[in-house]
């Protein structure tokens, strides 16, 4: 069986000296984070980088048809011609490549030994809370506006979904968001479960795919 984020312990399991009746942090290296957030990272990068190259060769040539174009429904096309497509003035994949090199970047320095501080830590979260919010109004706008199924939008849906939840709860369970007792014990005790929060979620967004956009029958068609 093949070994999850929440399921590979670091080499180390000091702890910080803290005063008594203080949640202390672990100082234990979460190698299997590491490890996810490398591979998350890498595959996060791909698909906007990916997209980009696509977008370039549009520009170049009106006539191109993107490879990601597979039918009517599954489409990148329309997507990238969009104004959603370039919500901030330039194309959006350009924040996922800068953004998913980050991820790897931590992912690497966890392997390489790097603790990091409570505050990076927290800016690290905040940054994949901010990508979830924005790919949620992007599947909202693919979905409900465009009727369209990027490929490389999809996998960064994805990777965006199981890294918030990854992050999030390990840095609830470290106390690096500073909470109760009781939520990190209850972050400690689902943690090893969180593959079935991010089924979940993706059950959610196909649901919600098929139910506006007969997603089934349109494959089917094709």
């Amino acid at each position: 069986m093949r070994d999850t984020p929440a399921e590979i312990d670091g080499d180390e399991n000091e702890t910080d000296d803290v005063e008594p009746g203080r949640v202390h942090r672990s100082r234990r290296r979460p190698l299997g984070l590491a490890v996810f957030l490398i591979v998350a990272g890498v595959v996060g990068f791909a698909a906007p980088f990916a997209l980009t190259l696509e977008k370039i060769e549009t520009l170049i040539n009106p006539a191109y048809v993107p490879s990601c174009n597979i039918s009517v429904l599954v489409s990148c096309g329309p997507n990238m011609a969009s104004w959603q497509g370039s919500l901030f003035g330039f194309p959006n994949p350009i924040i996922g490549v800068a953004s998913f090199a980050i991820v790897v970047c931590v992912g690497v320095s966890i392997l390489a030994g790097a603790r990091f501080a409570r505050w990076y830590w927290m800016l690290f979260n905040l940054g994949i809370v901010l990508a979830l919010v924005f790919v949620i109004w992007l599947i909202s706008q693919s979905i409900f506006v465009l009727g369209t199924l990027c490929p490389y939008c999809m996998v960064v849906w994805i990777v965006v979904i199981a890294l918030f939840w990854y992050v999030t709860v390990y840095n609830l369970k470290e106390g690096n968001i500073p909470v109760p007792a009781g939520v990190r014990n209850v972050a400690a005790l689902f943690y090893p479960l969180l593959w079935l929060l991010v089924l979940v979620s993706y059950l959610v967004v196909f649901v919600i795919a098929q139910l506006r956009l007969d997603v089934i029958q349109s494959l089917i068609n094709s």
